[in-house]
């Protein structure tokens, strides 16, 4: 952050004790700690854990995983929950929080998970997304978003249920 978002003014780093260097605001005279927004993304996995839905958005030929922002108030597994079940319209029985990476594009933490769905064929989408399907692990492999996050995520996940290492719980 380069500026401060109260006032505009171009921010210095200063020590702050306890947090070492952090940006500053002479103006407002605040240290400016970084803001950035906060979402989950999941590979649901169905019943059986050897199928994994994906889905595509925004006219894109790849797909990805589910995803959604943290709305405030909100923890990042209810985000889970409300996400599939507002854009594929399942419940999910069981997931498990895998790992965080900062997306610098649209300045996001992500947070991922694995989840099940409680009826794979339950599926139905709303307006967000233009088609999910089931995929095996292989055929996910080859349709993911190449060098996306998705990809990154999905093949973490896909490794450790193929392994046999994947244990879901509430």
């Amino acid at each position: 952050m380069k500026y401060c978002y109260a006032c505009g003014t171009e921010l210095h780093i200063n020590e702050c004790e306890g947090e070492g260097l952090i940006p500053y605001c002479d103006s407002c005279q605040v240290f400016r700690f970084p803001i950035f927004s906060t979402a989950i993304s999941t590979a649901v996995l169905n019943k059986e854990r050897n199928k994994v839905l994906l889905i595509r958005q925004y006219n894109m030929k790849d797909y990805i995983l589910l995803a959604g922002y943290i709305n405030r108030g909100e923890t990042a597994e209810e985000t889970l929950i409300r996400e599939v079940q507002e854009e594929v319209g399942l419940h999910v029985d069981e997931y498990k929080y895998m790992r965080s990476k900062y997306f610098e594009r649209s300045n996001t933490l992500m947070l991922n998970y694995v989840a099940v769905a409680h009826d794979e064929t339950l599926l139905r989408t709303n307006q967000e997304v233009e088609h999910a399907e089931w995929f095996t692990f292989d055929e996910a492999r080859k349709v993911i978003m190449k060098q996306s996050l998705a990809e990154s995520f999905l093949l973490t996940i896909l490794e450790q249920a193929e392994a046999m290492k994947l244990e879901l719980t509430i």
